[in-house]
């Protein structure tokens, strides 16, 4: 079995995901093509993952590729999340883990439907509500979710949500249009508020794009988006690529099979998978220092994060909830994050001594980013420990 040690590893990072200067995308349809799809739960993430990523884009260039071109498209996929992808991999994940989502989706608010006692059977009548509100965006109409709200009256319909001290009764809007992004009927269309705010205008997919696109079926699908991660993040282990993908076992070890992935050992005793063409070493990138925005896909691509995480700094760049903070990076490495002043310039915070070259370069990173961000201070609701300790007085 071919050994492929944390070194190339960490080498496959730097030339793979852009991030070493002499390897950066041209642009944010490049930049996302490199790393399979980029995180999008917060919007801001979306123009920082490019930015790390290219040089001399900026942020209309992304807004260009998001709302113009519509050459990178939103879409609810991997473990409930939203995530930008290039889009001609839409329908892989239309088939697979999408439905995947959206099947749950579905099932949890008919079962919150049924106790509210709106429906006896609620799946029908969600059902019902979703058809109403696809027609009613048929003709190409983006609206925001009031808007719409106020349009289809049975969104505003109530429902329990939440458990125990938490539960509440809501209207069932929020989680109709989530259903329905998921199954790619709708699409988070134009951003009415500022690129770091998350307003979206919701507008019919196939109006979106122009044409309608099929789903993948499902078996294809998953084997799609199992290439394209191997591909940016080969090699990865089964509980990578099950964590990631957000499906079981069975589906991804048939993906495997179905792409032709070869075992290969990794540092540490454990076992990776592979391309069955990815045999080449990496060329030496050279030094390089990279800060990354929250819930970076360098940062969760993998679960099992050792050989570029040291694990006892988790509690310290990652929230409870397992979301990563803002990271830096130097040679492959997580070394600390970065945090911004009040007047928008970037500080990198380290965890420990990182030596000299390595602070010039996190530096000159920083004096990169901040003149990028132009003054604009981006906020997060995932920040790390070590995020929230570094912007104490």
């Amino acid at each position: 079995m071919r050994h492929i040690d944390d070194a190339e590893r960490r080498r496959r990072i730097a030339v793979r995901h852009g991030l070493a200067p002499a390897y950066r995308a041209g642009d944010p349809v490049a930049a996302t093509r490199a790393m399979t799809v980029l995180h999008a739960t917060e919007p801001a993430s979306v123009h920082l993952a490019v930015a790390a990523r290219t040089e001399g884009v900026s942020v209309a260039d992304v807004d260009t590729a998001l709302y113009e071109e519509r050459s990178l498209v939103k879409q609810l996929a991997m473990r409930r999340t939203l995530f930008v992808f290039p889009r001609d991999l839409l329908p892989a994940a239309w088939g697979s883990a999408s439905a995947r989502v959206a099947t749950a989706e579905l099932k949890r608010l008919a079962g919150d439907v049924e106790r509210a006692g709106v429906a006896a059977d609620g799946a029908a009548w969600l059902e019902g509500v979703a058809r109403e509100v696809v027609d009613h965006l048929a003709d190409g109409r983006a609206l925001d979710a009031r808007t719409l709200r106020e349009e289809v009256p049975a969104l505003e319909t109530r429902t329990g949500q939440g458990t125990g001290a938490w539960s509440q009764l809501a209207p069932v809007a929020s989680r109709v249009l989530t259903l329905l992004g998921a199954r790619g009927d709708l699409v988070r269309g134009r951003n009415a508020g500022h690129w770091r705010i998350s307003r979206p205008a919701w507008t019919s997919m196939v109006a979106w794009l122009g044409s309608p696109a099929e789903p993948a079926e499902e078996r294809e699908g998953y084997a799609e988006l199992v290439r394209r991660w191997l591909t940016t993040f080969g090699p990865g282990t089964e509980t990578d690529v099950v964590w990631w993908l957000g499906a079981t076992k069975s589906a991804v070890r048939r993906a495997l099979g179905d792409v032709g992935a070869v075992e290969v050992s990794l540092d540490g005793g454990s076992t990776g998978w592979v391309l069955p063409d990815d045999a080449d070493q990496t060329p030496d990138p050279g030094p390089w220092a990279a800060l990354l925005p929250t819930l970076d896909p360098t940062t969760m691509g993998w679960k099992q994060r050792a050989f570029h995480l040291d694990p006892a700094d988790v509690p310290y760049l990652f929230d409870s909830n397992g979301n990563g903070g803002t990271t830096a990076w130097w040679n492959g490495r997580v070394v600390g994050c970065w945090v911004q002043d009040p007047d928008g310039a970037v500080r990198v915070v380290p965890r420990g001594d990182v030596g000299d070259d390595a602070r010039r370069a996190l530096d000159a990173e920083a004096e990169r980013l901040t003149a990028w961000l132009g003054g604009e201070v981006v906020g997060t609701v995932y920040a790390s420990a070590m995020m929230k300790g570094a912007r104490l007085p």
